[in-house]
């Protein structure tokens, strides 16, 4: 089989990146043809660069030829869309339509219904787009802080829902929990063009490594990411806590004169898979729904246990009392309770350590989710081709 992939790259590498290396990898193991159409946001260099985007963010006529030209040449059986913003845009799905073949996209975040893309304003919960749609959002600036930037991505939306873009030249959308389903189809996506599919991890040695000491953290250091709610915990707590990553908050980290608190700076993926090896468990105190997040998949593989907030997609990945703990989203004191019973309790950490390694291998492997990705391909394929008879 001979797979298209088409992405948009942000200035920042992250976990839609990553994904999308997985897939390919993996794929390609397989013995199928791997192809990657990508433009990179680097590219927006001057306030110039932006206009230009912004003024095409609905619709790209230039990317679309582009794209329906690789088609052209490449002939692949099927097109997988990653992330197509804001330079690709939706114009990707006409130029896989006008030659007649199918297409995929992955939903990594909510994008395509409010220009906010995680559903959250002012470190607040946000679904003023589903009640009164995009346009509402503008006023409450929740893209980049920007009238203007919020008011682009809005008309992108409020276009291809009048087009019926999503469900008319999508043939399957890829969601990555049923809770982001849940969330689609509130929007008015149509059931049948939603699959499940989650995220995995390439790691080979997923084995328990019994000493085990401590907590981590691994991710951005930014409100969304439930930073605040961690540092506040921990002023109360005598645990060792490292913590790994960038962001917005990294001063709070470095200034935040708590004794128990290591902070060990932007570290690379197997740098961080060995400090997890080393670690009882990992937090995940996040505030906003959030997706897959790989850190999570990163931490089952090795054997990781999470604490993590009882909110959005973390209520269904982390499984109570069996892969790790869920404590009240954004209530500090919850999540200084939830860390001092483990803590305090190694045969429950270490029973979670050993599920948490079952629920990756069983549930979140790459033969996993080699199968459920081919099952949809062909599914796409042969439903495209059974139209065209």
């Amino acid at each position: 089989m001979k797979i298209l992939f088409v992405h948009n790259k942000y200035q920042k590498i992250g976990g839609e990146d990553s994904v999308l290396e997985n897939e390919m990898s993996l794929l390609k193991q397989h013995g199928h043809e791997v192809l990657l159409y990508s433009v990179s946001n680097d590219s927006i260099k001057n306030f110039y660069d932006k206009i230009k985007v912004f003024k095409n963010i609905h619709y790209s006529p230039k990317q679309k030829k582009l794209i329906s030209n690789f088609i052209i040449k490449h002939k692949p059986d099927i097109v997988h869309v990653h992330n197509f913003f804001p330079q690709i845009t939706p114009s990707v799905f006409d130029a896989c339509v006008d030659n007649n073949v199918p297409v995929v996209s992955t939903l990594h975040n909510f994008r395509l219904i409010c220009p906010s893309a995680i559903l959250m304003h002012k470190n607040k919960l946000y679904e003023k787009s589903f009640k009164y749609g995009a346009y509402s959002t503008i006023i409450d600036k929740v893209y980049k802080n920007s009238f203007i930037g919020t008011y682009a991505v809005a008309k992108m939306i409020e276009y291809h829902k009048r087009k019926n873009t999503w469900n008319l030249k999508v043939d399957q959308f890829i969601a990555l929990t049923n809770f982001a389903k849940s969330k689609f189809l509130d929007a008015g996506f149509l059931s049948d063009k939603i699959s499940i599919k989650p995220n995995f991890c390439n790691l080979s040695d997923s084995t328990l490594n019994q000493k085990r000491d401590g907590v981590l953290f691994v991710g951005r250091l930014s409100e969304e990411k439930g930073l605040h709610v961690l540092l506040e915990s921990w002023k109360k707590m005598k645990v060792k806590l490292k913590i790994i990553g960038d962001g917005p908050l990294l001063d709070s980290v470095k200034n935040c004169n708590n004794k128990y608190i290591k902070y060990l700076g932007f570290m690379k993926q197997e740098d961080i898979f060995l400090e997890m090896k080393k670690s009882s468990f990992l937090v995940f105190p996040s505030i906003w729904y959030e997706g897959f997040p790989m850190v999570i998949l990163e931490s089952f593989a090795n054997g990781l246990p999470v604490v993590a907030s009882n909110l959005g997609s973390m209520s269904e990945i982390i499984k109570n009392n069996y892969n790790g703990l869920h404590f009240s989203a954004g209530d500090s004191n919850d999540l200084l309770k939830k860390v001092d019973s483990l803590i305090h309790d190694k045969n429950k950490c270490n029973q979670l350590s050993k599920n948490a390694i079952n629920d990756y291998n069983e549930n979140y492997s790459a033969k996993n989710n080699y199968e459920l990705l081919l099952k949809i391909y062909k599914k796409v394929i042969n439903d495209k081709q059974s139209k065209n008879s």
